[in-house]
């Protein structure tokens, strides 16, 4: 199979999600193998949402979209044209996947099939409806991935290299486990942003778009601010509190009162708003309904300590900070060669 047969293939899926990326999803009966797969692939939403509570139709909706976006011919192009793809050998390229968000391991998923090789996928049991049934639309619509994708639940075997994604803890024992195969190897990282203090309302009001989409699970969430001292926060809460209405999620309630009960008990400083907390932390990784901060004095000084502590980060949010800065509202929409922890994932595979 040619690359250009790949890249039509997952053009065609795009072109599938997009009837899904609204909230009132709107079928396209142009869409190949539509009367096949359209109603399937509802009922698919609806078992990951009763299935992972965290899964809301709203979230998934949000992923679909940004995938529908990322997979237009014009993207796939401009992602691929610096690549050598068509010059290299197949292998059976196995991926462990995380489920915090809905399709989180889809650029993994991606990635190795249209570098040329073979799939063996693990997922997560949080994460384990959407992925199966889009690879078989992508089998219908080429059927020569019909034999180069396979999913499994068993322990991963006959594989050549190993694409993983895990905890901390989980990280270690991937590293000693695969130490023998070519390997990416991910562990937990969290996203951060750099205010001025000098933010209009409706920046801070689009920077709460990466702290509080998918609940904050995802690496890319900005679990963190750095603030300049005698930062007031007034500003930045009134920019937040649009998203109150995230308090009526019962799972999020729960981790809410819960946590705020810990800070209490345990007489920790913190600000709040009936749905959401602030605490200072040197921490990176706040627990959900919580974003830590941290006061800086020096610019200079906080771009080395990021620099320094740069394993432990995603993403930086900041305006005119960073050169290499995400722009705040922008985490939770990824080009195709942002890659995760900065490991081109298309270099890997290619030289494998």
């Amino acid at each position: 199979m040619q690359l250009e047969q790949r890249i039509n293939a997952f053009i065609k899926l795009g072109e599938f999600l997009e009837q899904f990326s609204n909230e009132v999803y709107q079928k396209n009966n142009n869409i190949e193998h539509n009367d096949t797969f359209y109603d399937g692939f509802k009922h698919q939403i609806k078992l990951a949402e009763e299935h992972n509570g965290w899964f809301t139709k709203e979230n998934i909706t949000f992923a679909l979209k940004g995938w529908s976006d990322s997979l237009k011919k014009e993207n796939l192009i401009s992602w691929l044209q610096s690549y050598n793809i068509n010059a290299i050998s197949p292998k059976k390229v196995a991926i462990i996947m995380a489920g915090n968000i809905p399709l989180v391991g889809f650029h993994d998923f991606l990635t190795v099939l249209i570098t040329g090789h073979h799939v063996i996928v693990k997922q997560s049991s949080n994460d384990k409806h959407l992925l199966p049934y889009l690879a078989k639309y992508l089998e219908f619509v080429e059927p020569t991935f019909k034999r180069i994708i396979t999913f499994t639940e068993n322990k991963l075997e006959n594989f050549d290299a190993i694409i993983a994604t895990g905890s901390n803890n989980t990280a270690r024992y991937f590293e000693y486990y695969f130490k023998d195969k070519p390997s990416i190897i991910r562990n937990n990282r969290n996203s951060v942003a750099v205010l001025n203090g000098d933010e209009t309302h409706e920046e801070l009001k689009t920077l709460s778009e990466d702290i509080f989409r998918y609940y904050g699970l995802g690496c890319r969430n900005v679990s963190k601010i750095f603030v300049p001292k005698d930062y007031k926060f007034d500003t930045f809460f009134e920019a937040m509190y649009h998203w109150h209405p995230i308090i009526n999620k019962a799972k999020y309630a729960n981790n809410y009162d819960y946590n705020k009960a810990v800070y209490l008990m345990s007489e920790f400083e913190m600000l709040e708003n009936g749905f959401f907390m602030i605490k200072e932390d040197k921490s990176y990784a706040s627990p959900i309904a919580t974003l830590f901060y941290e006061y800086y004095e020096d610019k200079n000084q906080l771009k080395e300590k990021l620099k320094t502590e740069k394993e432990q980060i995603q993403c930086i949010v900041s305006k005119g900070f960073l050169e290499n800065e995400i722009t705040f509202g922008s985490t939770q929409k990824p080009k195709l060669w942002d890659y995760a922890d900065s490991v081109d994932s298309v270099e890997f595979l290619l030289a494998i």
